[in-house]
């Protein structure tokens, strides 16, 4: 893991500064994120959680907006890593099962906070609001420019009804994902969750 040394905290031996994990310093602060969205999480959050000093933080990630880029960053490459695999299933239907099995297994998770990073800090209205709704924005279009592709390529290979519109397949997919978190976030257990996917699949469109 790469650490990094801070030269303004406490030395651990004499002369010699003591040095954080940078990786675990990040994922303490993508826990703060998640769990506050990006104007409820203070610095003194995210320092208390990542057990180092403001100027600490400066020092290695830059400030609070590039700091909750690369926690976005890591989200999207842990969390959300089931969406990605999602785009490879052989067919419309197994994109969709991949896609909201993986979102329940991930709602439902006792070590995560509950729903969507991305929509809890799309409500940003600080001063950096127009930056951080323009780059989840973007991240948002690219993820469903992605399953648009891919649904338009199930119409090609005979898959989804020529007549069905792939945009609107992917926006109703989004709406059960974000209901489903909202759901979660309230108390729905994963059987819960788990007959939503099932009634999904049941009323899904054959090509």
């Amino acid at each position: 893991m790469e650490s990094i040394t801070t030269a303004d905290a406490p030395v651990a031996t004499r002369g010699r500064p003591r040095e954080f994990c940078i990786d675990a310093a990040l994922t303490a602060a993508l826990g703060v994120f998640w769990a506050k969205g990006y104007d409820g999480a203070s610095m003194a959050d995210l320092t208390a959680a990542m057990g180092i000093t403001k100027p600490s933080l400066y020092a290695a990630f830059g400030n609070k907006e590039q700091l909750f880029h690369k926690a976005l960053d890591r989200y999207e490459a842990e969390k959300l890593a089931y969406t990605r695999e999602a785009l490879k299933q052989p067919t419309a239907r197994g994109v969709a099962e991949h896609f909201m099995r993986g979102a329940v297994a991930a709602q439902t998770s006792t070590r995560d906070p509950k729903g969507c990073m991305g929509v809890i800090s799309a409500t940003v209205c600080g001063a950096e609001a127009d930056s951080i709704k323009a780059h989840i924005t973007q991240r948002r279009a690219s993820s469903n420019a992605a399953l648009v592709g891919r649904f338009q390529q199930a119409q090609r290979d005979g898959d989804l009804p020529a007549q069905l519109d792939p945009q609107g397949l992917a926006f109703y997919l989004y709406a059960l994902l974000q209901g489903m978190a909202v759901l979660a976030a309230s108390g729905a257990t994963r059987a819960d969750l788990d007959q939503i996917v099932d009634t999904t699949l049941a009323m899904w469109p054959a090509g």
